[in-house]
């Protein structure tokens, strides 16, 4: 989509209610609902992150969302494609400037070449024990990405047309940070395989994005 036509559609995006969690679950995990009991002491205390969804024009001026693929380490979310984003620190003064900072730190998107239009829903990731809270954001501004070469493996462009198509959701089987490997639905976007709390999110922005085009 032209990204001046999406900016129209866009701009109206406070005037709908969040789908939510009716969202969300389409994308869920078939293990989510036992996690979320198992995990309900521990959710009290999780931590906070803040990511961005971000939309810009590329050079044709057709609309994208930018993804990363997350570096391979010892941890819960390694070579993970996900949101550019990440936990609140004690310098963040909401969890909107945390997913900013990360943002520009992560794939070099300065912070005052993005408008943030909404807040979604958050999200609980068990595994890590935290709260994510998605913000929705723009740039009027092609970036010109640079990648924290010690976090971001790869930084990911979708196109808006791709991702709005259904073709996109697959199921997949994927190995779990519980060690088993069980079916799960995905969007396969540029040839990754996005599943779990990314795909979560993605949803309720999917939908949203179809009430407004």
């Amino acid at each position: 989509m032209d990204f001046d036509k999406f900016l129209l559609r866009i701009s109206k995006i406070k005037n709908i209610p969040l789908p939510a969690e009716s969202s969300q679950f389409k994308m869920a995990p078939p293990f989510r609902v036992e996690l979320l009991k198992k995990h309900k002491e521990e959710m009290q205390y999780a931590k906070k992150a803040g990511v961005l969804a971000l939309f810009y024009p590329d050079v044709s001026k057709q609309t994208n969302l930018v993804l990363i693929l997350r570096k391979t380490y010892n941890g819960v979310h390694s070579a993970q494609v996900g949101f550019p984003g990440g936990k609140l620190e004690a310098s963040d003064s909401s969890l909107e400037d945390a997913a900013l900072r990360e943002t520009f730190e992560e794939i070099g998107v300065p912070i005052n070449h993005i408008k943030v239009l909404s807040q979604l829903t958050q999200v609980y990731i068990p595994p890590s024990n935290f709260y994510v809270q998605p913000f929705l954001g723009i740039t009027n501004k092609i970036p010109m990405f640079i990648k924290d070469e010690t976090e971001v493996e790869a930084i990911i462009e979708v196109p808006l047309k791709h991702f709005i198509d259904d073709a996109v959701v697959v199921s997949k089987m994927v190995s779990t940070s519980y060690k088993v490997e069980i079916e799960v639905p995905a969007f396969k976007l540029n040839e990754y395989i996005v599943w779990g709390a990314t795909a979560m999110i993605l949803s309720e922005i999917k939908d949203l994005l179809k009430k407004l085009m």
